[in-house]
């Protein structure tokens, strides 16, 4: 129903049903990210002093979150085994990381420059917005596979972002110390110590470091890049895949579509066309790996512009679905 729509809609009308979209396609699974659909288990941020090689590129990772223009009911933000030191994290030596996690509202927390950089070490800027709440861990078995919960958070202390007509937070991640992996995940809640999404809420991301689960479980994971109706062609780049999955791209217009993969410690990328049909919809990129082991990674996209463009946590539209075009022909 929703891509018959997007059929019918003017393309310069998408951006105003954007807002209805997120509420209604993203739902309460939203609040949880990663997202069960996307099929990943955990993020992951290293301390400082890590090795790239082990699949973090800068050692910090930002999610935005949007709460809704008219929700006035205080939200928290949930962090599910914050500590680095548990056996969900990724040992190297000793574990002697720290990782703070900050919460930002406020003007510039969304549209301030640098906010949405995917590779924000490379020009290292202030961070925008308002600082609002903050807290280190390090090898703390108290909140070793427990929730820790920030808030409550006032929405109106979120930036008002038109284009998502809604507050939104941002939370940046850093591994100060240490070269340990922290993993670990959210959840956008209405209540304290309870996973009760936030109504119409949403969460996204313009660069994502996460764990690739192993082929033994012949799991494929999920990446829903959104695509705006400025967008002509998108660049996908990955770092540090170690050749070890495949990447196929999935949307209305392509089925199954080969993307590069990058090896070791290294960067690699492939530009994808998009079509009319596309716009206004998220398209799904398809990880499956071939290693026995889990393998830890940083995916990112830009438009035509080397503008970053948002992965949600569900996909605007629904995950998309192929569309077969049938020439039919009479003959006499």
């Amino acid at each position: 129903m929703l891509s018959t729509l997007f059929s019918r809609c003017p393309m310069q009308r998408l951006m105003a049903w954007l807002p209805w979209l997120l509420a209604t396609a993203l739902g309460a699974q939203a609040q949880a990210v990663p997202n069960p659909g996307e099929n990943i288990e955990y993020l992951i941020t290293f301390g400082a002093k890590a090795d790239p090689a082990w699949g973090d590129d800068d050692f910090t990772q930002t999610f935005f979150f949007l709460v809704p223009q008219g929700q006035r009911q205080p939200v928290y933000l949930r962090v599910y085994d914050p500590d680095c030191g548990g056996k969900l994290d990724s040992q190297k030596g000793g574990y002697d990381t720290r990782t703070s996690f900050s919460i930002y509202g406020g003007p510039g927390a969304h549209s301030g420059a640098g906010a949405r950089d995917p590779r924000p070490a490379l020009k290292p800027l202030p961070v925008t917005g308002r600082l609002l709440q903050e807290k280190t861990f390090g090898s703390e078995p108290q909140y070793d596979e427990k929730y820790y919960t920030f808030g409550p958070l006032n929405p109106l202390e979120g930036e008002l972002v038109e284009e998502f007509k809604g507050y939104v937070f941002k939370v940046i991640v850093r591994g100060l110390s240490g070269n340990d992996g922290n993993v670990y995940r959210f959840f956008f809640s209405t209540e304290r110590a309870a996973n009760n999404a936030v109504p119409g809420g949403n969460a996204f991301t313009y660069e994502y470091c996460f764990r690739l689960p192993p082929a033994l479980r012949k799991a494929t994971v999920h990446l829903y890049p959104f695509v705006n109706d400025k967008v002509v062609s998108m660049k996908q780049s990955n770092y540090d895949v170690d050749k070890s999955a495949t990447l196929t791209v999935f949307s209305v217009s392509k089925n199954g579509h080969p993307g590069v993969v990058s090896g070791d410690k290294e960067w690699s990328s492939n530009v994808i066309p998009i079509t009319d049909k596309e716009r206004g919809l998220s398209l799904d990129f398809r990880l499956t790996s071939t290693t026995k082991t889990p393998n830890d990674m940083v995916f990112y996209v830009t438009d035509q512009y080397d503008t970053a463009l948002p992965f949600f946590a569900v996909p605007i539209g629904g995950p998309p679905r192929y569309k077969y075009d049938i020439d039919m022909k009479i003959h006499r």
